[in-house]
């Protein structure tokens, strides 16, 4: 055999071994969420539990957040690529030199809110009440409900995520979320109400995904397959959400089965994903005009100075035509 004919038979060969190669070849990547495994996590559990992340070259591992974890500190250190984020968080971590950047909104509001007894009818009703808020929430949330009601700093105690002082005390507002806290008061045989401050114009989005700028700059095709396989995993969650609970009660298995059916329920209903712009423009979407609107009422309520860079907290390059409707 000439060496011409030995070299025609032997490229196809190695072309198809380096296409396989490739084709098993996983880029790894670490997750961290912002809390303890729910159901408000669930799209980045279903992507790996039905293989979404792997159909687009990621093997993703989650880390689980809690209240002692920093994920500020985590990301910066490089122990993390992306992590669930917060509006407020990002821009505080612009501010304090942390190139933090978000690359997509998985939900178009934060689930943020106040629960009440049922006397109360609005959150201007919250003057004279004691209310019950944690550390987290006095950097993001209470200084736009003090502008917006005229609160005052000496009505808040502590949070402790346990809803036995609210039941207790007819007097007592606390934070929370809606597909958490009322479930937790009607097992309890409790009558409550639950005001989602996004209604009353609170404008962050929620459950974002952030990453650092060298991770966009470095890696953005990384950062493409990621957003769009969570956005899928996400959509694939809603529609049917077993898979991802399962990896789910194995992170957390104090999670019940009542409440995560619960609160992807509330999800739903509530239309986190695909209310606002992301009716029209698809899951993830965001807009240069919310985000100012968040930076803005970070700057009035003095958690922020002024910062010609904030807008480096966020791009829009990864969701503006992905199109994925949930």
């Amino acid at each position: 055999m000439s060496f011409p004919t030995l070299v025609r038979k032997i490229l196809p060969v190695l072309a198809l071994a380096a296409t396989a190669s490739l084709a098993h070849a996983q880029d790894k990547v670490t997750f961290l969420t912002s809390w303890y495994a729910q159901a408000e996590h669930g799209g980045y559990y279903q992507a790996i539990a039905t293989g979404i992340y792997k159909k687009y070259g990621l093997d993703v591992s989650i880390k689980m957040g809690g209240p002692q974890v920093n994920a500020i500190q985590i990301i910066a250190a490089g122990q993390a690529d992306f992590i669930m984020g917060k509006d407020f968080q990002t821009l505080s971590a612009i501010e304090n030199g942390v190139p933090l950047t978000t690359v997509a909104a998985v939900f178009q509001m934060e689930p943020q809110g106040m629960v009440t007894h049922p006397d109360v009818n609005s959150l201007a009703d919250l003057k004279g009440k004691t209310i019950l808020l944690a550390t987290s929430g006095r950097t993001s949330w209470w200084p736009w409900l003090k502008i917006k009601h005229g609160l005052k700093d000496d009505q808040t105690r502590p949070y402790t995520f346990n809803m036995a002082p609210f039941f207790a005390d007819k007097n007592v507002a606390q934070q929370g979320y809606p597909g958490s806290e009322p479930f937790i008061a009607e097992k309890a045989g409790q009558k409550v109400k639950f005001f989602l401050f996004a209604n009353e114009g609170y404008p962050p989005y929620g459950n974002t995904i952030v990453t650092t700028r060298q991770m966009v700059k470095d890696k953005p095709e990384l950062v493409q397959r990621f957003v769009k396989a969570t956005l899928e995993g996400w959509k694939s969650y809603l529609d049917n959400p077993a898979p991802g609970n399962a990896l789910i009660k194995q992170d957390n298995p104090k999670m019940e089965d009542e409440l995560i059916a619960y609160s992807v329920k509330t999800m739903k209903e509530m239309k986190f994903m695909d209310s606002g712009d992301a009716a029209k423009a698809g899951a993830g979407v965001m807009t240069d005009a919310r985000w100012k609107q968040t930076y803005d009422l970070m700057v009035t309520s003095g958690q922020l100075k002024p910062n010609p860079n904030w807008q480096q907290a966020y791009t829009l390059q990864f969701i503006k035509d992905l199109k994925i409707k949930p």
